[in-house]
């Protein structure tokens, strides 16, 4: 069975060899696995055996998909957002409508001219097609798309005090995850539509959540109603404590939730599944703020296990991946532990690897 159709038997809860997995790891993990394996980090995902491949196509690929090599570094995206390393990841120093006046954010100019750029990052995604699940990633799509060209502090303002800017503004966030998500599904073998918006935090949902269903919800079901009409299940990423938001995300066509944050009010993912288990998949779940770092390699194997038994209750529905990046600080011996518990040996892991390593020569 290979990756494609390991994830979409278990998305359809028909039987499977092993649960499908997707894993997202913090760059310096990346960085050493990838080093103790002897094969470049690009490569870690295939050594591994993850099963889907995907990337970003808006505005995340400014923030994760553009890596500075030191700290400090800077780069300004299209939208004319400035980024800054700082630690491992890409923060905002500079939002171009910070500050700004209300002409000036309805006449700010969306980065048009450069879709095909942006589309052409999935040319190496495509590549894939045949035997992995192919996924586009149009995030982030309505209000933390905002809150990147506004300033966080300023987008919640206006939800506030000026609604109406609000609704215009994330609307035109909306046209471009729709456009994208339009070309996207028309030129590639998608599997998948891939949607982002964080709304939460690790308490609980960073807005009213009437506020939300009023103004942010509308806009997320036209980026989702994209996937729809082209057949394809639609994903959404949103980090934190969104239970209360659930039911809605299930009305507009979500089909699979992660990360699962498992340590927020909310979002335990045994009683989601039990929850909403027939009518939406997960993908997340395994904990990276206790768990994973300082667990024993045996209690990350018995609670991964467990895991995968109780999100897989009805068959299927559930993908194995962390609830965030898993972090630096996370013993390998963990890390090969969860794979082990989805079915994924670390002698299959080093057999990959030498391939790997042994097709890199060939090429000299």
């Amino acid at each position: 069975m290979n990756s494609k159709e390991r994830v979409y038997k278990a998305l359809n809860r028909m039987p499977v060899d092993r649960v499908p997995v997707f894993m997202w790891f913090h760059p310096s993990t990346a960085r050493r696995l990838a080093a103790l394996l002897e094969i470049p980090p690009a490569r870690l995902a295939d050594a591994l055996g993850d099963d889907i491949r995907q990337t970003w196509v808006n505005n995340n690929y400014a923030m994760e998909g553009i890596v500075h090599e030191h700290e400090g570094e800077t780069h300004t995206d299209v939208w004319d957002i400035t980024w800054r390393r700082e630690g491992e990841f890409n923060q905002i120093i500079h939002s171009p409508l910070a500050g700004a006046d209300r002409e000036a954010c309805l006449s700010y100019a969306f980065p048009w001219a450069e879709l095909e750029s942006l589309l052409g990052l999935m040319e190496p995604v495509v590549a894939r097609a045949a035997d992995s699940y192919i996924g586009c990633d149009v995030s982030p799509c309505v209000f933390e798309m905002y809150a990147r060209i506004r300033g966080l502090e300023n987008a919640s303002l206006d939800l506030a005090l000026d609604p109406e800017l609000a609704v215009a503004m994330m609307s035109k966030c909306a046209d471009f995850s729709v456009r994208l998500s339009e070309e996207a599904c028309a030129r590639f073998p998608l599997d998948w539509l891939w949607l982002g918006d964080d709304v939460a935090g690790q308490r609980a949902l960073i807005m009213n959540p009437e506020l939300w269903r009023e103004i942010i919800k509308p806009q997320l079901k036209r980026i989702a109603d994209v996937g729809k009409a082209a057949r394809l299940p639609v994903a959404y990423h949103c980090c934190g404590a969104l239970s209360p938001i659930i039911p809605e995300m299930i009305e507009i066509g979500i089909d699979v939730l992660n990360p699962v944050q498992c340590n927020c009010p909310g979002m335990n993912p045994l009683e989601l599944k039990k929850e909403y288990g027939d009518r939406l998949s997960f993908m997340g779940g395994v904990d990276t703020q206790d768990l994973l770092p300082n667990g024993s390699a045996g209690e990350v194997f018995r609670a991964t296990v467990d895991l995968i038994e109780g999100m897989t209750t009805d068959g299927g529905g559930y993908i194995l991946a962390a609830s965030h990046a898993v972090p630096p600080e996370t013993p390998d011996e963990n890390i090969f532990a969860m794979y082990a518990a989805a079915g994924i040996t670390r002698e299959e892991i080093s057999d990959r690897a030498a391939d790997i390593r042994d097709s890199f020569l060939r090429q000299f």
